[in-house]
């Protein structure tokens, strides 16, 4: 019985090892036969697998040609030839660029139209916006080329179209801004807006290259103030992102020692734009010292008096929205892309809002000074032109605008108003009149028929010096005897001239060498006109920026005293029109 048991025991195990054995035959069967399906899947797979992009371009190359050359003919006979729904803006590039290359594909490579993509997504850091540069109908047309086996060959080529188009379109935007300045203002002066070299050879190397972000780096303007703004832009952004600031309620003013709610929301605010960097131990409802000199920090970005007061114009300036300082970024951003094409050495730039005047020599301030500009209802120009003289003891002829509004009507009021203002009437055979002459009350303006001239003088509105460049528009900058108003912090004062605050110095720079104080003032003493010539002549730009950096470092957001951003930022929010 024990032998029947251990015998049962061995076969038991016998059977158990032929049944392991079997079982690791069928199994081991099953893999070979799985391994050997899945190759021969494989294989198959392989054989009817879509091809890639790159390949369909090679193999259908001249089937995708046809649709670009279909596609691109249309620029000639329409004006705006629409790729859908979108309309191309680019045409004229467009046609010379595929004419060129004889409507082969250009966007063969898909790292190149993701680079592409990528640089369209990211244009917002200038200022631009992304769907001007076709992203929502690219996104589209990708999106159904890689669901299609194997894609339609026109929807290739209208998105090659599309590609190039954007392309183009947002290099002209970094090279010279997306507004153009002359639809804003038709006295605009400045350089043309126009491509550096060859568009279609630029555009064809940026493609080719596959190095599109490096093609537009190339364009974007490199001045500090660009590369600063687009920064600021960011942190702006950043700050709107985590939810911006709460306004301050109007109230009574709030200085030194006031404790009020009010004062918390205050210091709440400069904290938000890093005016303010730290919050007290005790209360933070009380003006303290420290909030006193965030309040002067803040006064002096905003080119307000730095008295530490917070008045009515210091609570506008606070509870500006940072979208709308987003927006005055913005659209200093473009008007810094208009003016990038000026090639300057050196030249004098003033800065309307910002009511100064610098002297820029190799892309450095060598020298500033306070201005005083026109009012805003007579608005100083911008405009480009060049210094050629320098005019000491000038005589002031009164020009047409303030002769009408001003000077007869002042006239008209006290007839000694010009013996006491040193005027004299000239006729139109150069002579002087009395003025006791001229029956007043006959004369509107328009049919006076005398030119009034202000003798030189300590009094004269040109002061003692004037520099002239001559201009469509009259302006010029000149001394003032009015140099009190030098200290308001805002200075709208002028009939649109530009009055200097140290114009002495400014001769001293443009004259060079030879000329001191002491020569100066020699003919400033003799009490003639004397002109003199500038060696050189120096460009002058009559500019208007409403967002800057300055010496601090600091962003200051200026008062838009004309109230010209509005213009530039509808142009560069709307739709852009075909060319």
């Amino acid at each position: 019985m024990n032998n029947r048991v251990c015998f049962a025991g061995i076969f038991g195990v016998i059977i158990a090892f032929l049944l392991a054995a079997v079982i690791g035959l069928l199994i081991s069967s099953c893999g070979s036969e799985k391994d050997a399906s899945e190759q021969m899947a494989q294989q198959s797979s392989d054989q009817t697998a879509p091809p890639s992009i790159e390949q369909l371009f090679a193999d259908q190359s001249q089937e995708i040609q046809k649709f670009i050359k279909a596609a691109v003919n249309q620029t000639k006979v329409s004006n705006g030839h629409k790729i859908g729904d979108t309309e191309l803006v680019e045409t004229g590039i467009i046609f010379q660029f595929y004419e060129q290359r004889q409507f082969r594909p250009a966007w063969i490579k898909s790292s190149q139209i993701d680079d592409l993509i990528r640089a369209i997504e990211n244009v917002g850091a200038d200022g631009l916006l992304p769907d001007d540069y076709h992203r929502g109908p690219i996104r589209s047309f990708s999106n159904q080329i890689k669901s299609q086996s194997p894609p339609d060959l026109q929807l290739l080529a209208e998105r090659d179209v599309l590609l190039t188009d954007a392309l183009i379109l947002l290099g002209y935007h970094l090279q010279v801004g997306k507004v153009d300045p002359v639809e804003l203002d038709p006295n605009w002066n400045f350089s043309q807006r126009k491509w550096p070299g060859n568009p279609v050879a630029l555009v064809q190397r940026a493609i080719e290259s596959g190095a599109v972000d490096r093609y537009f780096d190339d364009l974007r303007p490199r001045d500090e103030y660009y590369t600063y703004l687009k920064a600021t832009l960011a942190k702006y952004r950043s700050i709107h992102h985590d939810g911006g600031w709460q306004s301050i309620p109007k109230g009574a003013t709030l200085k030194t020692g006031v404790k009020n709610e009010r004062v918390d929301l205050l210091r709440k605010r400069l904290i938000a734009t890093s005016d303010l960097v730290s919050t007290p131990d005790g209360p933070t409802d009380r003006f303290d010292k420290d909030l006193l000199e965030a309040v002067k920090h803040f006064q002096r970005r905003r080119g307000l008096k730095p008295d530490g007061i917070v008045g009515k114009n210091t609570i506008r300036a606070l509870n500006q929205t940072d979208e709308s300082i987003i927006d005055q970024i913005r659209v200093n951003l473009e008007r810094i892309r208009w003016v990038m094409g000026e090639d300057l050495d050196d030249f004098l730039f003033v800065n309307i809002p910002a009511f100064k005047v610098h002297y820029v020599r190799d892309e450095k301030i060598r020298w500033s000074a306070r201005v005083q500009v026109g009012r805003p209802y007579r608005q100083t120009p911008i405009f480009k032109a060049k210094m050629t003289r320098l005019e000491f003891n000038p005589t002031w002829t009164i020009p047409p605008t303030i002769l009408l509004k001003d000077i007869l009507p002042a006239v008209k009021r006290d007839p000694n108003y010009l013996k006491i203002n040193n005027i004299q009437v000239i006729d139109k055979s150069g002579q002087v009149i009395g003025a006791n002459k001229i029956k007043w009350t006959d004369y509107s303006g328009r049919n006076f028929p005398y030119q009034l001239r202000q003798k030189p003088g300590p009094d004269n509105a040109l002061g003692r010096i004037k520099f002239m460049f001559p201009n469509q528009h009259a302006v010029y900058m000149h001394d003032t005897p009015g140099k009190a108003l030098f200290r308001q912090e805002s200075r709208a004062f002028s009939s649109g001239c530009i009055r200097v605050e140290k114009p002495f110095e400014l001769a001293r720079i443009l004259l060079g060498k030879g000329w001191d104080n002491a020569r100066i003032q020699q003919i400033i003493n003799s009490g003639k006109t004397r002109s003199v010539n500038i060696s050189r002549p120096i460009p002058v730009i009559m500019f208007y920026l409403t967002a800057l950096p300055a010496k601090d470092g600091e962003f200051h957001a200026l008062t838009d005293i004309y109230d010209r951003d509005r213009a530039v930022l509808d142009a560069l929010n709307a739709r852009h029109k075909p060319r």
